[in-house]
């Protein structure tokens, strides 16, 4: 890496230029940051309008059986292929294409957004239009410390990847028990698992930048981090969404 990217360039011996180092870092940091909440953001808007538009158009009846309150054959394909796309992302990142990440991208956000068009059916719209609040400002919150705090959180990521796998499996388990009070705890470990990683995944991005500055691996990378910054957000709204929104029946 080219040593006007690394931030400890401050060994130079004239201030000048150690000076016009730093300034072009920070300002490569800025735009490389503002990048990836933009992604993120973008997909988060575009999940919310296809999830209401899927409602809205009556859309949604081809994705739910009515008759025994379960998905329709459509519901498991569209509820199902974002997971098949975010593995594909995941594991094939290095040998894709910028632009090919990118349609994955927007085609998982999509794609999710149809799938979350059932929150409506299950909630009022006050109080999933709350939930979405409360958890922008929450995300805004962690990301800003995570972004600013000079404290290591690798060991606290690690706890946190942990825990997230604990919850799968209590939530796994939980579709055969039907265990309200056990919901219930996935939920409150939930928030606060998805609260730690939402500062975690941005101390991890800005980190990032020092390796990727300036390489063909940046746009690459933007993505992959505006991706685990949506699902932060995503899951977080969705545990805060089952903690307080209020039921339509």
């Amino acid at each position: 890496m080219a040593n006007w990217s690394d931030p400890r360039s401050g060994m130079a011996p004239f201030g000048a230029a150690v000076d016009t180092r730093g300034a072009a870092y920070d300002e490569g940091l800025r735009a490389y940051m503002l990048s990836v909440y933009n992604y993120m953001a973008s997909a988060v808007l575009l999940t919310g309008v296809v999830a209401l538009g899927v409602y809205a158009s009556g859309a949604i009846q081809a994705l739910v059986n009515f008759q025994t309150g379960g998905l329709s054959a459509l519901g498991w394909i569209v509820t199902l292929a974002p997971l098949g796309i975010v593995f594909a992302m995941s594991f094939g990142q290095q040998r894709m294409a910028t632009g090919t990440l990118q349609a994955l991208f927007w085609a998982y956000a999509g794609l999710l957004g149809a799938s979350l068009s059932t929150i409506f059916l299950a909630y009022t719209a006050s109080s999933i239009a709350g939930a979405f609040f409360a958890t922008a400002a929450g995300f805004a919150g962690l990301s800003l410390y995570g972004y600013t705090t000079k404290r290591d959180l690798s060991a606290f990521g690690t706890f946190l990847i942990i825990g997230l796998v604990g919850i799968i499996v209590a939530s796994l388990v939980n579709i055969f028990l039907q265990s309200g009070p056990l919901g219930l705890v996935i939920s409150v470990v939930g928030v606060l698992i998805f609260a730690g990683l939402t500062a975690w995944d941005t101390q991890r991005t800005k980190a990032m930048y020092s390796y990727v500055a300036g390489t063909p691996d940046e746009g690459r990378v933007k993505i992959m981090a505006a991706l685990n910054l949506y699902l932060d957000f995503i899951n977080m709204f969705l545990f805060i969404l089952r903690l307080f929104g209020s039921n339509r029946n």
